[in-house]
């Protein structure tokens, strides 16, 4: 049974029994606390913590599921994964266990003729909790499972809860015996190989006071109302009933996995080591489709940092089976879309973004593992110079940070030189980072406030109304006031706060739109607001200052925006819209937009694309938006169903997510996205759009700036005036600029040569000098020196080289040249072999030096460079050279 079927059945089941089915969550959580979903429960636990009333009292799912705490195992056994999927029916306050477990029973014994699993019972185990007589009465009476195949458990195993105060209860899950070949006998609590867990039915019974661990914690008393939570692993189901060994031979992951083995010209399951390798390229391949799928893109923090760690493991070991610098993950993605696609239709739609994104990213770590082995080299060097055993922790992060070099790569490389790696700095500085960009997006969502008082208003209060699509003004009363993320009654004037009103014309961040501005009044009170944002859906927060008098609860309130701000945004993002279909038609369908940020008079537009957009292309698309103004096309939104949107040809963005009615926006016939900003009445509104250029923001992801209306006029003047005045002071027409200013700069740069060929001849014209005035060091011939102010790096090294050959190959020599190219100082240092024989090494006499310029450097041992910070300590590092090399060879 292949895997979407099992899928299938499983919400057909629940769906017959009055359950609603719930299509999966994105994989980005909309849990400010989580960075991605990780159990199938996450999308409803709004709902069990009492935070949301559900909008269904029963409900199932098959959701995509998301962990990487065990990454570093996906590969080396059989059990871990980091993506998979989880079936699950949900119960709020409607059926408890007697209900449950038969239900569960009912689906996994039913013949698969007849629509269910088709399960032998003689081969199913339960096991619930210590002191859960009434499951066990359950399964056994009513459900006729023998008490010698009900085991019982401790809390470690058979109780749930969230890790926080609030629902918890006991669990009973169901076993599968797969044979004596598997493992010994006696149940679950004897060998969990052989007896395999299927599906664990949670009973959310009890209120969990305080919680200090999985079983350390303080039960206040029993809901009012109880809940259940199941989950079923659908590759888990899908591994006993496709008749294979584990997860990684069913059928969306072997066929990802065989295909890798064909690219690299291996075999699965002759080798250890290569099939370690092909796992990982299997289970990484799947959740990189996903989260791509889901409009993650890859980035050295948070969500992009999972994606990008992933993707590049998968192309590590494509690598590690023979890849060399072949590019496979192209047919690799393709297979994934085909396997997973019948389960996520979306990712077909998106295939050719999702190439995109991860065709880029392949590139660019290919090109990162050349670049960052060199660094590495470096840092290996430094290390093992200095005599230490240990690579720093803050080395290996700025391979990571700055050059994007894995740390799995940077441990495997560190073993081969002998080296260890300070894993503790390292994760220590990757937790900072990451901690800093959570608290960023979490405080610019929720100010800081605890979640739970936002989710309290919108409890008691409900949903706000948000009127700003005909209105810039509107009355309200005042539901909610935080200060410092707490609520309060009142706040008097000089107070930064939050307010929440009932209804409002403001609009909140989202979408790319920055957020409105503008004025409340109360009767008493004037409140500035300077930043709108909605922290949990359906509730608008607006965020600033009491200017005068005093606001309480309850007031009546007058909300008018900045409507001349407003209307600059709505500028801004109707030009989106459009510059965003001109790419499309430029470039094709898979120009997705990746993000964007529409502000007063300029917007930028991210895209995905495999490289740069030539400025011929930029010039097409402008001309063909600005037609478009021209034209003064009627811009028109409207409410419809998701399904009928996308027949209409309606642009979903890439990795948004879309509740069943859908807002579309659409400008004449020429572009139709679904969107939930704020856009003027017709195109001819924008007056002018000026593409200002694009550039690169990470791997296959392009970045277009541009300005609109009033502002593109400006620009346009402002360009106007300093072309006028380039052609006064160069005495050329307007039209013969470029060619004169070539002509100009040609010039310049072929006199720079020049004297740089004479300044370059006039340095080493010394060198003869310089070896004949060589100093003599019991038998060493040294020369240190200045050079003039202003010599490069370039022509240092050449003469430290210079002089170094011109003396006698049997002749120990030591050259030292320092000087200030720029504002820096540089010094370079050069040996023959004879003195490197006498044991002197030019990387440890740069470094001597480099450290009394302040800075630092190395190289090998016949020629090395370093620089610093302190050009007036020039005479003092290479009195220290010379100080060095006398106490070398005494």
């Amino acid at each position: 049974m292949e895997s979407a079927e099992i899928a299938r059945r499983f919400l057909r089941f629940f769906e017959e029994r009055g359950h609603t089915v719930v299509p999966s969550a994105s994989l980005v959580a909309e849990d400010p606390t989580l960075l991605l979903v990780n159990a199938g429960m996450v999308p409803f636990k709004p709902y069990f913590l009492a935070q949301q009333t559900p909008p269904y009292r029963r409900a199932t799912s098959a959701q995509k599921v998301m962990r990487t705490l065990d990454i570093d195992e996906v590969g080396k056994t059989t059990r871990h994964a980091s993506f998979f999927q989880m079936l699950g029916n949900f119960s709020f306050g409607d059926y408890f266990k007697e209900q449950a477990i038969p239900f569960a029973w009912e689906l996994l014994t039913r013949p698969e003729s007849d629509g269910g699993f088709g399960f032998p019972e003689e081969r199913l185990w339960a096991t619930v909790y210590l002191d859960d007589d009434e499951a066990q009465d359950i399964w056994h009476r009513k459900v006729g499972l023998p008490l010698d195949r009900i085991q019982r458990r401790d809390l470690a195993d058979n109780y749930w809860h969230m890790g926080v105060p609030g629902p918890g209860g006991p669990c009973s899950e169901i076993y599968y015996d797969r044979g004596p070949e598997y493992g010994r006998e006696g149940g679950p609590i004897a060998d969990e190989n052989r007896y395999l867990e299927v599906w664990n039915l949670v009973f959310m019974q009890f209120q969990l006071s305080a919680v200090r661990s999985k079983i350390d914690f303080d039960v206040a008393g029993e809901l009012p109302a109880k809940n259940i939570d199941t989950g079923m692993g659908l590759e888990r189901m899908a591994a006993i009933l496709q008749g294979v060994d584990n997860i990684y031979e069913i059928d969306t992951t072997y066929k990802i996995l065989d295909t890798a083995a064909d690219l690299t010209r291996s075999r699965y399951g002759r080798d250890k080591r290569a099939d370690v390798s092909l796992r990982v390229i299997a289970d990484h391949m799947r959740a990189g489709v996903m989260l791509v799928g889901d409009g993650v893109l890859p980035s050295n923090e948070g969500r992009g940092y999972v994606l990008r760690r992933m993707l590049r493991r998968a192309i590590r070991n494509l690598r590690l089976l023979g890849a060399g610098e072949e590019r496979h993950m192209h047919p690799l993605t393709a297979v994934t879309i085909d396997v997973m696609g019948e389960q996520y239709p979306e990712l077909k739609a998106d295939a050719a973004n999702i190439h995109t994104v991860i065709d880029a990213e392949e590139a660019s770590f290919l090109g990162t593992l050349r670049t960052g082995t060199a660094i590495f080299d470096v840092a290996v060097e430094e290390t093992k110079r200095k005599g230490a055993s240990t690579l720093g922790g803050d080395q290996a992060f700025q391979l990571h940070d700055t050059y994007g070099f894995p740390i799995d790569l940077t441990l495997e490389m560190a073993a081969e030189q002998g080296l260890q790696v300070d894993e503790e700095g390292f994760r220590r500085l990757m937790k900072e980072q990451r901690d800093r960009a959570k608290a960023d997006a979490a405080a610019k969502k929720t100010g800081n406030a605890d979640i739970s008082v936002f989710t309290g208003i919108l409890e008691k209060s409900g949903k706000v109304d948000f009127l700003g699509y005909d209105h810039t003004t509107a009355e309200a009363n005042v539901i909610g006031l935080l200060v410092d993320g707490a609520s309060v009654p009142a706040a008097g004037a000089g107070t930064t706060l939050e307010v929440v009103l009932d209804r409002t014309p403001f609009y909140a961040e989202g979408g790319g739109q920055l957020s409105d501005q503008g004025l409340i009044r109360t009767g008493g009170a004037e409140i500035e607001i300077v930043d709108v944002q909605s922290p949990v859906s359906g509730l608008v927060v607006h965020r600033g200052k009491v200017r005068t008098g005093e606001v309480r609860v309850g007031d009546q309130a007058q909300a008018d925006i900045d409507l001349e701000r407003r209307r600059a945004i709505s500028r801004s993002h109707t030009a989106t819209h459009l510059v965003h279909r001109g790419f499309r038609n430029a470039l094709g369908e898979s120009a997705a937009q990746a993000g964007s940020e529409n502000s007063p008079g300029r917007f930028r537009f991210d895209f995905t694309a495999a490289g740069a957009v030539s400025p011929s292309m930029l010039r097409d698309v402008e001309d063909e938006v600005n037609a478009v103004l021209i034209n003064d096309l009627k811009v028109n939104a409207f409410y419809t169903s998701q399904a009928q949107a996308r027949a209409m040809g309606a642009l979903a963005l890439f990795g948004e997510k879309y509740g069943d009615e859908v807002r579309v926006v659409e400008v004449g016939d020429y572009s139709r996205e679904l969107c939930g900003g704020t856009h003027v009445a017709s195109s001819g509104q924008l007056g002018l759009v000026k593409v200002l250029g694009e550039s690169s923001i990470g791997a296959g992801v392009r970045r277009v700036e541009a300005l609109v209306g009033i502002d593109a006029f400006r620009f346009l003047a402002r360009e106007s005036v300093l072309v006028a005045q380039l052609s006064e002071q160069l005495k050329t027409r307007r039209e013969e600029l470029p060619e004169r200013i070539e002509g100009i700069v040609t010039r310049l740069r072929t006199a720079e040569k020049e004297l740089d060929k004479l300044r370059s001849a006039q340095v080493l014209a010394v060198a003869g000098e310089l070896a004949a005035q060589a100093r003599d060091m019991q038998g060493v011939s040294v020369v240190t020196h200045r050079a003039p102010d202003g010599t490069t790096a370039d022509d240092l090294r050449k003469l430290a080289l210079d002089v170094r050959g011109r003396f006698p190959g049997d002749r120990a020599a030591v050259v030292v040249v320092s000087g200030v190219p720029s504002d820096r100082p540089v010094v370079v240092a050069a040996v023959n072999e004879a003195g490197r024989e006498r044991g002197l090494k030019a990387g440890r006499l740069v470094g001597v030096a480099a450290k009394a310029l302040g800075g630092g450097g190395g190289g090998k041992d016949d020629v090395a460079q370093g620089g610093g910070t302190r050009p007036e300590a020039i005479g003092d590092a290479l009195r220290a050279v010379e100080e060095a090399i006398s106490s070398a060879v005494a």
